[in-house]
């Protein structure tokens, strides 16, 4: 009995200290959530992307905008994947070194520097699924101005090291 007890123990002392999956999105800021706020005039929140920012349309960059950006903030970096790919995460557009002057992006424009993104292009790609999927806007906060990120491989890494902030707006779409 004594044996079962410590076998049982162990069990559940190694199930506690196993470290869990890292998942691309920075860690330390997921409690931040809420603290800036991702907007678009283009769609709401959870509505379907319109065609125009999409493969069917003229496939340029919807409208962003944000506020409430945290003391401390010296630059910004955006990301919009796509968690429902069939590979798995599909990023389809990454910009880095978003000055803090900057609070919109217009249609149609670069804010920062773009990274190359899953198409291998360092240009916004748009939506095209043939089945329903959503996608991801996410904007980040960052504690230093500059990033050396080379690709959205090290963005994510960067942005885990100096994010303090985070918004998201989701949109969704698929091929008609």
């Amino acid at each position: 009995m004594e044996r079962a007890v410590l076998v049982l123990m162990l069990f559940i002392l190694v199930a506690c200290t196993v470290e869990k999956p890292i998942e691309y999105t920075p860690q330390k800021i997921q409690k931040e959530v809420d603290i800036m706020k991702l907007t678009s005039n283009d769609f709401k929140q959870g509505e379907m992307i319109p065609k125009e920012f999409t493969c069917q349309g003229n496939n340029i960059n919807p409208h962003l905008a944000w506020s409430d950006v945290p003391e401390g903030t010296k630059s910004f970096a955006l990301v919009l994947d796509d968690p429902d790919a069939p590979g798995g995460l599909f990023v389809h557009w990454a910009v880095k070194d978003i000055s803090t002057s900057i609070r919109e992006i217009k249609q149609n424009s670069i804010p920062g520097i773009q990274l190359p993104n899953d198409y291998g292009i360092a240009q916004y790609k748009g939506p095209c699924p043939p089945a329903l999927h959503r996608y991801f806007f996410r904007l980040y906060a960052l504690d230093v101005e500059k990033l050396t990120a080379e690709s959205y491989d090290e963005l994510y890494e960067q942005v885990e090291e100096h994010a303090i902030a985070k918004a998201e707006l989701m949109g969704k779409f698929q091929k008609s």
